[in-house]
Formats: C-alpha cells, sequence, structure tokens
C-alpha cells in the first residue's frame, strides 16, 4: 500500500482517480481548495478505504508550502505524489489574471505550485524511496518566452495553459536527472485530451473524453515502475515539445523558477 497525495482531487480527473486508487487499497491524501467540498469527498473516500482530506489554494505559494508541512507531518510515509491541480484556458474572452503573489495564474497554478509542492515534499520522498512523483502535463505545450515569462505581452489564456504546462515538462526532465540514483521518479503525461471537466466546460471546448480516459495513465505512473524522466501520451511513451529537452532552456528554465519562487 502507498500513501498517495493528489492534488486537485475534489473534481474532475483528480476525483476518479482518488477513488480508483483508494479502492485498490491505498492511502490517499486528497488536497482541494474548498474546504466543504474537501470534506464530502474525504466522507464519500472513506467509505472505500483509507483518506484525508488537505486543503490549500495553489494559487499562494505560501499556502502551497503550508499543505506541504501539514502533509510531511501528518504523513512521513508519503511515497506518492500527484501534481494533478490546474486552471484551464479559461473563458474565451477572459483576460490575464494573477495569482495571490501577483504571479500570472496559469504559470503559478499549473507550474510554480507543483514545482514549489514537490521541492517542499522531497525530503520525505526521498526517505520513503522508492517514490513517485506524477506530473499531469499536456500535449499542448508552447515554450517559454525567457524575457517575458510572465506573458504580460499579447496574453492569450491558451498561450499561458501551454506554456505553463511545457514548463512542467521540461522541468520534469530536469528533476529526474537531479534525483537519479535517488529511487525517486518524476514522469510527466498528457491523460487525455478536453477530458469532460469543468476546466474544459469553461474553455467553451465540447469534451473528446471523459475523465476514465485519461485515468490509466496517471494511475499507471503512479502504481508502477516505469523509469524516470518520461513523457507519456495516456499510457504510452511519447515525446514532448523537443525544447523541453533542450539543456540550454531548461538551465534558462531553472533559472527564472528559482527567480519567481523567491520573490
Amino acid at each position: 500500500m502507498s500513501t498517495i497525495l493528489i492534488t486537485g482531487a475534489t473534481s474532475g480527473l483528480g476525483r476518479h482517480v482518488a477513488f480508483e486508487l483508494v479502492r485498490s487499497g491505498h492511502r490517499v491524501l486528497a488536497h482541494g481548495r474548498d474546504a466543504g467540498r474537501t470534506e464530502r469527498l474525504v466522507a464519500e473516500l472513506r467509505a472505500e478505504g483509507e483518506a484525508e482530506g488537505f486543503v490549500a489554494d495553489l494559487a499562494s505559494l505560501d499556502q502551497v508550502r503550508e499543505l506541504a508541512a501539514h502533509v510531511a507531518g501528518a504523513h512521513p510515509e508519503l511515497d506518492v505524489l500527484v501534481n494533478n491541480a490546474g486552471v484551464g484556458f479559461g473563458a474565451p474572452d477572459a483576460g490575464r489574471e494573477l495569482s495571490v503573489d501577483g504571479h500570472e495564474l496559469r504559470l503559478a497554478v499549473n507550474y510554480l505550485a507543483p514545482v514549489a509542492l514537490t521541492r517542499a515534499l522531497l525530503p520525505v520522498l526521498r526517505a520513503n524511496a522508492p517514490a513517485r512523483i506524477v506530473n499531469v502535463g499536456s500535449a499542448g505545450q508552447e515554450p517559454l518566452d525567457f524575457d517575458d515569462p510572465e506573458l504580460t505581452r499579447g496574453y492569450s489564456g491558451v498561450s499561458a495553459y501551454r506554456r505553463a504546462k511545457f514548463a512542467l515538462a521540461a522541468h520534469t526532465f530536469t528533476l529526474a536527472e537531479e534525483l537519479t540514483g535517488t529511487g525517486v521518479s518524476v514522469n510527466v503525461l498528457h491523460p487525455a485530451t478536453f477530458m469532460d471537466t469543468a476546466m474544459v466546460r469553461e474553455g467553451d471546448i465540447t469534451p473528446w473524453n471523459t475523465v476514465a480516459d485519461g485515468a490509466p495513465g496517471v494511475l499507471a505512473l503512479a502504481t508502477r515502475d516505469l523509469g524516470t524522466g518520461r513523457y507519456f501520451d495516456g499510457t504510452r511513451p511519447a515525446r514532448a515539445h523537443e525544447a523541453a529537452y533542450d539543456p540550454e532552456v531548461r538551465k534558462r528554465l531553472s533559472a527564472v523558477t528559482d527567480q519567481l519562487l523567491s520573490l
């Protein structure tokens, strides 16, 4: 049995994965942004197995770090982290939004939050190796503009989302190299295209897939040893955007990431 933290577990893909994991005998730590929804989810999960809820707004880096401290304190046996929470394209006519810390919202929630959470939980994961980190990415990837990482010029919600998911993929490959020999694996996947979620519907997109279609890839990476530093399309090994493998791009991304996280 693993102890698995899933961010964004109160709806969509995260909720489906949480139930699949708890039913197969794992202890699920379910993160949500809303306390009431998180409590209701945990009550339902406990009817099936072991679960506990944790509440945090991932648009606040302080709350991300507090979440890590609470999880590490309550569950020092944590051995799997699924960074699933995310913000989609937004409504078609929506403008640029900011996080609590003043970062562009999609970069903050889809990239900076999982990076900060992972960093804060690494000591626990390393202590419980073999351990796994699963980053829920997207096939929609667009390289960051390092001169304007927060997309202050020519903003588009689609671009903001794709740039954050590109950064998450590139970061995954860098982190995998850093963790070589520690027994902690980290992989990134595109679960399925345009799943039937609130995020997709908000973007005025007709869903192509169900969350059940997206779950197998996440479940495989969370529960099986499938290597490290890899990108998957569902359950199939695939290639991320080619620039995500470029050592110079990844080096610049690491520098920008450190800068943004320390602001």
